[in-house]
């Protein structure tokens, strides 16, 4: 599906991106709420939002909806918009049961890929081409929309653009004398002396599943290549190549070689978080989604987001892959429901909402955008800096394994990540697993 065609995309991305200098305490309304049957110029109008962006977790980013919000009704005094507000995975699966019973909201929030394809199948997401050829036309940085194009059609609009690099406590690591580490064996030393020293190496909560299916990609992506990884994911390549039954083993090692903080396997994505935010662990590896909280979030002390540093996931002795090759690719879009009773005024705040969101997220988030944003003049952090001039730099971007595979295939994939963490599955029993469940979806 998404294979070197994708990288190509991507790789213009970045350069794009890069020429243009860069390129919420919400409500609990239902999205089922009331809803006005029209949109015409002074009738009240109600449209429901539903997103992923909790003042707590997501402090930046909400209150930038909450201001663009506070903004969209002032000028429009006739529109209310209702907020739902739920965290990262309450949102994936209210999301399914909203689909279920036809009553998504008006605006939601949608990634790409296979994980947009069942609900464009389903007739639940709007076409969006209209936008993409109004106000909005050239705005987006080339490669982002086409992650959200199904058959000729575009079905949500993309707000961000992640890769996914091991954040690090440089405070942690100067403690204990060590270095950014070059080589994967260099890795694993230094996981061998934070945890000789009884500090917690990594923060991972993989109860939510695709936070580990993070680590299986990078290993795979190292000891095999990318090529191999992509092809693996759309089906063309078995996960029982050699390379990809090692990247499984090499995570079962890592576990036995205390590499996680205690309970990982239970522990949500939040709550590691916070074992990494509170200086109990000295790693995290996440999408730059999270870097708003390690430079602008003041809820999080100055002195953490000071020692905050990141580093690229190491090459692996004899493996194929480049260190400039990452995991990443369009984060979160907007997609407008099908059947909403307000859709003409959904698509006008969704095109208000993507075009402030642009400067908006990069000065009050740090947040790297999907629109073309001239940032020539923004005082930035340094992080962001460095990690958008890597971003610039990338050999190869493969996308989020679970957002490429088809829903059920995605399924069994993070389900199979668990198992192998929790040792349930031998690396050859993973590879196995994969392999029919991608088949059944070709």
């Amino acid at each position: 599906m998404f294979n070197k065609k994708w990288t190509v995309l991507l790789l213009t991305l970045c350069l794009a991106v890069f020429a243009a200098g860069c390129g919420s305490g919400g409500g609990t309304e239902g999205a089922g709420g009331d809803k006005s049957s029209g949109s015409g110029e002074g009738e009240k109008v109600t449209v429901n939002f539903m997103h992923l962006w909790p003042a707590g977790v997501s402090a930046g980013q909400n209150k930038i909806v909450n201001q663009i919000i506070e903004d969209y009704q002032n000028e429009n005094p006739n529109v209310t918009i209702k907020q739902e507000v739920l965290d990262n995975e309450q949102y994936k699966n209210k999301l399914k049961v909203l689909s279920a019973s036809n009553e998504l909201p008006d605006v939601g929030v949608t990634w790409a890929a296979g994980f947009l394809k069942p609900y464009v199948e389903g007739n639940l997401f709007a076409p969006v081409d209209d936008l993409l050829s109004g106000e909005l036309n050239g705005k987006f940085v080339s490669g982002t929309t086409e992650a959200y194009a199904i058959d000729g059609k575009t079905y949500a609009l993309p707000l961000e653009f992640n890769i996914a690099p091991v954040y690090y406590n440089k405070a942690i690591f100067e403690q204990y004398n060590l270095q950014v580490p070059q080589s994967y064996e260099e890795f694993k030393q230094i996981v061998k002396t934070l945890s000789d020293n009884g500090i917690a190496p990594i923060a991972l909560g993989n109860k939510d599943r695709w936070t580990g299916s993070l680590w299986y990609m990078y290993l795979a992506d190292r000891i095999g290549g990318q090529d191999t990884l992509a092809n693996a994911i759309s089906g063309d390549v078995s996960f029982k190549d050699e390379s990809l039954v090692k990247a499984a083993a090499e995570i079962q090692s890592l576990v036995d070689g205390n590499a996680f903080v205690k309970g990982f396997n239970g522990l949500s994505n939040e709550e590691a978080k916070s074992e990494f935010l509170n200086g109990k662990a000295a790693m995290y590896m996440m999408g730059t989604w999270e870097l708003p909280n390690f430079t602008t979030n003041e809820e999080i002390p100055q002195e953490f987001r000071d020692s905050v540093g990141f580093f690229k996931f190491p090459t692996v002795d004899g493996g194929k892959g480049d260190i400039n090759s990452w995991v990443g690719g369009p984060g979160v879009g907007l997609f407008i429901s099908e059947d909403s009773k307000v859709k003409e005024e959904a698509k006008k705040f969704v095109e208000y909402f993507v075009t402030k969101w642009g400067e908006q997220s990069v000065t009050g988030a740090g947040v790297i955008p999907a629109t073309k944003v001239d940032t020539a003049s923004l005082e930035l952090p340094q992080l962001y800096i460095d990690l958008f001039n890597e971003m610039n730099q990338a050999s190869s971007i493969t996308l989020f394994a679970d957002v490429q595979m088809e829903a059920n295939a995605a399924e069994t994939h993070l389900n199979m990540i668990q198992a192998l963490f929790g040792k349930a599955v031998t690396p050859e029993n993973f590879s196995d697993e994969h392999d029919k469940a991608v088949s059944k979806g070709k």
